[in-house]
């Protein structure tokens, strides 16, 4: 690679960087913020929120660098183009369809980067994000031992515990069990404990009283006791095994074993089709993105008053691919014969550039009229 590529590359890497950063930085704080509220108010540790917010960063990340590799080209297209640089090496011979060629390596890279990242890291950060929330959606600790809180863990089900002591005593427990059609049943006691046999875990309360309450009849009976063992097993199913997504399954088993992935998740084999052969389009629609941002400067010439038209030109082709990737996602989710439609997107952003770059390479010139001499 010739110094003028290096140059180049290590400008568009060095902005890429930057833009990369900001993005992952506004859209991780955007859903941090989300998953904070969510788990710091269902009684999680921050260390929790910090590895559920790790694991859900590759998505973030995947997400975000093509438009970073665009914007990447985009700024350093243009500051080219208002310092001269481009006019400077153009006079020395090089043809806008040489100029593409440290924007293509860089798009390449980031291409690269896209599909280790949509193939590996993110299905298997994602599977490993729902096995956690499986374990935590399990955990009676998190779900049910809050002070001073109205707690609903289960439809029909309402626990409040006053206090915790150090040694794990719940003081001034209530339970209401509405689950039972027609009837209500309200438990309190003084003490309680949460213990763990083999049918599942269980609140042993110690000098409470029961109060059921016949809805069809209007009758209420209470009951008193000094302990009683209540079955909280049921107040946690969440902790059941979920089928997997197709988010998480591995591309491999998406695109060579469909049918089986289909049956498996309950999605049709269409879907599952797209979706394998979207973990490719990706990456392809960043090497497009940072394409687009070159050619739709380039284009247009040099020019004393910048850029700023074809800017808004670049920006709106690549909402026009966009738009054809949402145009298609829907036929090729319904027909397993349209799969080859996924990758129309990046077809028509790669048509697009070839076509700027011609335009660019010559120019337009007005034609002279017919009889009209050149005077010095």
């Amino acid at each position: 690679m010739q110094r003028f590529d290096r140059y180049v590359l290590s400008q568009l890497m060095v902005l890429f960087g930057f833009f990369a950063l900001v993005l992952v930085s506004v859209y991780w704080v955007n859903k941090a913020v989300d998953l904070f509220d969510q788990l710091i108010a269902d009684g999680h540790s921050a260390g929790i929120f910090l590895e559920f917010s790790a694991l859900s960063l590759p998505a973030v990340i995947a997400l975000v660098l093509p438009m970073s590799a665009f914007a990447a080209a985009v700024y350093v297209t243009n500051r080219m183009s208002g310092d001269s640089e481009l006019t400077v090496v153009q006079s020395t011979g090089y043809s806008p369809w040489r100029l593409v060629r440290p924007f293509f390596f860089f798009g390449l890279i980031v291409c690269l980067m896209m599909v280790v990242l949509t193939n590996f890291l993110v299905p298997r950060s994602l599977e490993q994000l729902q096995l956690r929330q499986q374990e935590i959606s399990s955990s009676v600790t998190a779900r049910l031992l809050r002070e001073g809180s109205f707690l609903h863990p289960s439809k029909g089900v309402t626990f409040y515990i006053r206090d915790i002591s150090h040694d794990g005593e719940l003081r001034d427990v209530f339970l209401s069990d509405r689950r039972q059609a027609g009837s209500e049943t309200i438990y309190t006691a003084d003490t309680a404990y949460l213990v763990r046999d083999d049918a599942g875990p269980k609140l042993v309360m110690l000098s409470g009283m029961a109060q059921t309450m016949d809805l069809v009849e209007q009758r209420l009976s209470t009951t008193n006791f000094s302990d009683l063992t209540y079955d909280i097993s049921g107040l946690i199913s969440g902790a059941s095994a979920k089928r997997r997504k197709l988010n998480f399954v591995p591309t491999q088993e998406l695109l060579f074993d469909s049918e089986a992935v289909a049956q498996e998740t309950g999605k049709p084999r269409a879907e599952v089709l797209e979706k394998g052969h979207s973990r490719f389009q990706q990456p392809l629609l960043a090497l497009v993105a940072s394409l687009i941002g070159f050619s739709a400067l380039i284009v247009g010439g040099f020019s004393r008053f910048g850029v700023t038209r074809q800017i808004i030109m670049a920006i709106l082709l690549l909402v026009v691919v966009k738009l054809v990737e949402s145009g298609i996602t829907e036929p090729a989710r319904n027909d397993t014969a349209l799969w080859p439609l996924v990758y129309l997107p990046s077809l028509v952003g790669l048509a697009m550039v070839l076509f700027m770059l011609w335009r660019a390479a010559k120019p337009f010139r007005p034609r002279r009229p017919k009889g009209q001499e050149v005077t010095a």
